[in-house]
């Protein structure tokens, strides 16, 4: 049996970069499980997923684009969950039982390949309690206009969405006095780049004395 790969998770609010460094680390050669893409396509792909979001969100959340595809009012939710701290604690219960699944089966796929290092981008990292899984804990940080520019940049939302968003989520400090290793991300993705590389180096030598 092939040995386990060395297990990383990063983290952090949004806006702060986290998705950039995952991508310059998957560019390096680390194999990543994006848990927040997964959780997405769950809303859509899984049809007891389906039926939950239904039952807390309504009907109505749903509709259908011209070829019959099923398409989620994503914006709809946020609106609701982000003001709602029961709703968001329902739909992380619904959610991320699965998206537990699928990790194990990543895990699964990297331990077969040989993989050495197996990097988990996760929003709610800290909060769902999968870090106690981990080798290594990674968290991105950023300023907080630096945070809301990007994440409305990205079309997630409004100033004013993205600031509410914020200030549900776990508070910036309080990730990086449980990380292992802080990113500050406030200057150019080139910048973040040299960043990304010096991490991998660590980790890979923090993965040959595991």
């Amino acid at each position: 049996m092939s040995a386990n790969p060395f297990l990383v998770g990063v983290t952090g609010g949004i806006g702060s970069g986290k998705s950039s460094l995952c991508r310059y680390l998957g560019e390096l050669g680390c194999d990543l499980f994006e848990a927040d893409v997964v959780a997405k396509a769950l809303l859509i792909d899984d049809c007891e997923v389906v039926s939950g979001i239904k039952r807390l969100f309504g009907e109505n959340v749903y509709g259908e684009d011209a070829e019959g595809n099923l398409l989620l009012d994503r914006r709809m939710i946020a609106s609701i969950v982000f003001s709602d701290q029961e709703k968001l604690d329902a739909l992380n219960r619904l959610v991320h039982p699965r998206v537990s699944d699928a990790f194990g089966c990543a895990l699964e796929r990297a331990r077969t390949h040989g993989s050495r290092v197996l990097v988990k981008e996760a929003a709610i990292l800290f909060e769902s309690g999968s870090s106690t899984a981990l080798d290594v804990v990674v968290v991105v940080a950023s300023g907080m206009e630096e945070r809301i520019a990007r994440a409305v940049a990205k079309g997630i939302g409004s100033r004013e969405e993205i600031v509410q968003r914020i200030r549900v989520q776990w508070p910036q400090e309080k990730l990086m006095d449980m990380a292992d290793y802080v990113i500050c991300n406030n200057g150019s993705l080139e910048e973040l780049r040299l960043k990304a590389s010096a991490l991998y180096r660590y980790l890979i030598s923090l993965a040959d004395r595991s």
